[in-house]
């Protein structure tokens, strides 16, 4: 007799970030185009704005992607796998990310997001800005939750590269804006970010049914 073949479920990994002047969403979707390549199908979502229109425009803040719709409770519920997209305030998260969560009690309460696993990415001003404690200071969020966190370690060989300074750290993937946020991505970071996604899909594949 045969065996019947059983057919591995495809992960939905959700990414939802945060991105004030696009740093983090061009960091988004290199690590969206990582899950990909990893065999993961991924949603991409952005946290929703706490600041007034009149105050984004003062700041000098671009429109936002309307492509990407503002995630709520339901969409974290939904995903296997979750990438937080985070930009750093004073070494932490912005409020925005932190808002998001804040809503999340009545999950908590179900255990909505419990053995999820989850990752951060996250942007910084300079070097020593929160690199590692932007993701360090997260992970209270996801213990709460229940969530496992996934780190990718050394995973990534260009972590070590040291030709060029760069962002990025064995919490996740990071790039740096520079002081006055002119510095975009570059092109270790993004493949650093795009390697975050794919080793994502290939943890989560092994965790769904």
């Amino acid at each position: 007799m045969s065996e019947a073949k059983v057919e591995a479920k495809v992960p939905n990994v959700l990414i939802v970030y945060y991105s004030m002047y696009k740093h983090i969403e061009t960091m988004a979707a290199a690590v969206a185009k990582g899950v990909e390549a990893g065999g993961g199908k991924v949603t991409v979502m952005r946290a929703p704005e706490t600041l007034s229109a009149e105050v984004l425009k003062k700041l000098g803040a671009p429109p936002k992607n309307e492509e990407h719709k503002e995630c709520g409770s339901k969409d974290l519920a939904a995903a296997d796998a979750i990438i937080f997209g985070i930009p750093t305030r004073f070494g932490m998260a912005a409020a925005q990310m932190k808002a998001l969560l804040d809503r999340t009690g009545g999950l908590w309460m179900k255990g909505g997001l419990l053995g999820k696993p989850a990752g951060i990415f996250v942007s910084t001003g300079t070097l020593g800005g929160g690199q590692e404690t932007t993701a360090l200071t997260f992970i209270t969020q996801l213990t709460h939750h229940g969530m496992m966190f996934v780190p990718i370690g050394y995973g990534c060989q260009k972590l070590t590269d040291l030709t060029e300074v760069h962002g990025g750290s064995p919490y996740g993937a990071g790039t740096l804006a520079g002081g006055d946020g002119s510095r975009k991505p570059s092109k270790l970071e993004l493949e650093i970010a795009e390697y975050q996604g794919s080793y994502m899909a290939k943890v989560a594949k092994k965790y769904v049914a």
